[in-house]
């Protein structure tokens, strides 16, 4: 095959399976610590009318995959999951129980330059609240958010905190120039206001202002919210400069940052009671967060917090020839039946190949069955981690397997 023809689209990957499966444990434990909390799960289209995006997002507009489609209709590949999902919430506002809590995890698209953290295609996990106006809303997500990073093991996280209505006075051209405080620093943050129409002295008049902002009421009960839930006050703190660029953002606003990781926040939210009023002309209070799988994902490997198995494979059946082929097919099925991640090798080889696949595939045990085991109603068990081998009965077999697999440890038996 042309070399060319093998590469995906610039911006889009390929995982081999070790990369997929730490995303797909990454997708599961994030689950799991959503539904701890109540959210349950949502699933929208890949793509959307165009028109439900549209003057939604703000300066993140250029950054639509959109074109039309065979029936001449303006659609867009999903940029985000909040508007979907307020358009969803809108559609069927008199079948949902609210509040209506709910948590996403697909692929979002945007067309920004690929770099180190950013891709065309990626996963994006949300969780929202909707149907509820009030602060402890806000202040909810804002715990999960950090729960969610706790419990990931990370020994240090910080959720950055401020207010939308505290900027109410300035300009979005100017908000979206201030959000970017941190990244280009004072003089680039007032050119760019600058070339977007602001004159120098009221761009650093609107700076000044913004830096030197203090905590509203939203601000100060949010932060007594969570030194009542028993979080440490070194995870949390007031931002005045932070912005977010969404134009739908009102109300409260944050974003999470991991210290000494360099693939800059991981995590961004903010209360949008405006998305599904526009779409539906319904008054319906949302707020969320999106929460960003890869560069999560980026910080865990840097943190090692990811699992290190290679594979979820737990054993690998033999086949030792053409006769024994029939009772390693029983074995295994008996093996998946108790819960045990079995792999069959498809078809009788020499035991050294079969060896040395399990080998390469990270499999902590093999298992062979041949006459000898089949005469005595036993297996002969290879450890690959401590390469000791020992002849055990069915029943021990399984024994040993399920309390590997409760443990996570790589056992012999006695």
């Amino acid at each position: 095959m042309n070399q060319n023809k093998s590469q995906p689209l610039r911006g889009f990957r390929d995982f081999l399976p070790i990369e997929a499966s730490k995303r797909q444990w990454f997708k599961n434990r994030l689950s799991q610590i959503f539904e701890k909390w109540g959210y349950e799960p949502l699933e929208t289209p890949t793509l959307e009318p165009l028109e439900i995006f549209e003057n939604q997002i703000g300066e993140g507009e250029s950054m639509f995959f959109k074109f039309e489609d065979n029936g001449g209709r303006k659609v867009a590949l999903r940029y985000d999951q909040s508007v979907p999902t307020a358009r969803v919430v809108a559609r069927f506002a008199n079948e949902l129980t609210f509040p209506f809590k709910r948590y996403q995890i697909q692929s979002a698209f945007r067309t920004e330059k690929p770099q180190k953290g950013r891709y065309r295609e990626f996963i994006q996990c949300d969780a929202d609240i909707f149907g509820i106006a009030d602060i402890n809303a806000d202040a909810e997500v804002i715990a999960l958010a950090i729960s969610i990073y706790k419990e990931l093991g990370f020994p240090k996280a910080k959720i950055l905190i401020s207010d939308r209505d505290l900027l109410k006075n300035l300009p979005y051209q100017a908000i979206i120039a201030i959000d970017k405080l941190e990244k280009i620093g004072k003089d680039l943050v007032i050119e760019e206001m600058v070339k977007n129409g602001i004159g120098k002295d009221q761009a650093v008049k609107y700076l000044n202002q913004a830096t030197n902002l203090r905590p509203n009421k939203n601000i100060e009960y949010i932060l007594k919210y969570l030194k009542d839930s028993d979080i440490d006050e070194s995870w949390f703190s007031f931002e005045p400069t932070l912005a977010r660029s969404f134009s739908y953002s009102n109300g409260p606003i944050w974003e999470v940052k991991i210290p000494d990781f360099v693939g800059g926040s991981v995590l961004g939210g903010e209360r949008f009671d405006s998305v599904i009023k526009k779409i539906s002309g319904l008054d319906i209070a949302a707020t969320g967060f999106g929460l960003g799988f890869d560069r999560t994902i980026e910080a865990m490997e840097q943190f090692n917090l990811l699992p290190s198995s290679k594979t979820n494979t737990q054993l690998l059946v033999t086949i030792f020839s053409p006769d024994t082929q029939t009772d390693s097919i029983k074995l295994a099925n008996q093996l998946r039946q108790a819960n045990i991640n079995t792999l069959l090798y498809p078809t009788p080889e020499k035991l050294s190949k079969q060896f040395k696949y399990a080998s390469e595939k990270s499999i902590l045990y093999v298992a062979v069955l041949g006459p000898d085991e089949l005469k005595a109603n036993q297996v002969t068990l290879k450890n690959m981690t401590t390469g000791k081998q020992q002849t055990i009965s069915s029943k021990d077999l399984l024994a040993l397997l399920v309390q590997s697999s409760q443990t996570g440890q790589i056992l012999d038996h006695n």
